[in-house]
């Protein structure tokens, strides 16, 4: 999916929401865990419910992994899932991966072919030569964590260094990487004071935003500081989204919490046009 076609979905679905797709079988409804892949289920069950009022879906890998292999089949089913129903949804593999060299082509690989995810969230601490890699495939999207959302993004992301915080040297350096137009940046909901000065450093580039919701994130914070003529927002929620209910109407409840969001979007996004 290139830019235009993500900022063409914002503008017809009047939604700059992202639904997280972090699926625990300890927390979804107890009636699914009957079924022969319990987390396809309850993925597709959401997806069929909120995809008209979302532009994307943020499966994080982690919670796939701790399944082993049956959990990684269970991912590849829900990106199969949401490529061939709802190719107009922009996915994101929460993967934070991170290597140099020909180990960060064999992750982008397995995220940008043989899963086909549209973008992958990546940790940038080994630099350039970890972060290219990802940004050589055409049409993909690369995730950098730039300030995060909890408590520990102060013991390192905020320290200064000659002067300036470490998290604006992120920000810099990365834009003289190879193809940095491929980029995006994680900036967490519960830091919107700092995003005045991010977009002094990135004014167009897409921000990732975790953390409205059950982190206690304001969206109007958020926007106020951080958006865009193109609106250059994608604000994800998960818990606050997806586990809505423990019962059978768990669907529904979960299409009521998007629908409250998205409503709260097009407010804002007419407010501002």
């Amino acid at each position: 999916m290139t830019t235009q076609e993500l900022v063409a979905q914002i503008r017809t679905k009047k939604s700059f929401l992202v639904v997280g797709l972090d699926t625990d079988l300890e927390k979804i409804p107890s009636h699914l865990l009957k079924e022969e892949d319990p987390i396809f289920a309850f993925n597709k069950a959401i997806i069929d419910a909120t995809h008209d009022l979302c532009v994307g879906y943020k499966p994080n890998i982690a919670f796939y992994e701790a399944y082993g292999i049956t959990g990684w089949k269970s991912l590849e089913k829900t990106i199969n899932y949401l490529n061939e129903h709802y190719p107009e949804q922009f996915t994101i593999a929460d993967a934070k991966r991170g290597d140099i060299g020909n180990t960060s082509t064999r992750y982008a690989k397995a995220f940008f072919e043989s899963l086909n995810f549209d973008s992958v969230t990546i940790a940038p601490y080994m630099g350039r030569d970890s972060v290219e890699p990802f940004l050589a495939f055409e049409d993909k999207h690369t995730i950098v964590l730039a300030l995060t959302s909890n408590q520990g993004a102060f013991d390192f992301q905020t320290q200064l260094i000659d002067g300036s915080e470490l998290y604006k040297k992120v920000l810099e350096t990365s834009k003289t990487y190879t193809n940095s137009d491929r980029l995006m940046y994680v900036v967490g909901a519960t830091k919107a004071e700092y995003l005045t000065d991010i977009r002094a450093i990135i004014p167009d580039a897409f921000l990732l935003v975790p953390g409205v919701g059950a982190q206690g994130g304001s969206l109007e914070e958020v926007c106020t500081y951080g958006m865009t003529k193109d609106v250059g927002l994608l604000v994800n929620s998960s818990r606050g989204i997806i586990y809505k209910s423990q019962d059978e109407d768990f669907a529904e409840a979960s299409r009521d919490a998007a629908k409250a969001m998205q409503q709260a979007m097009q407010r804002i996004l007419e407010d501002r046009s």
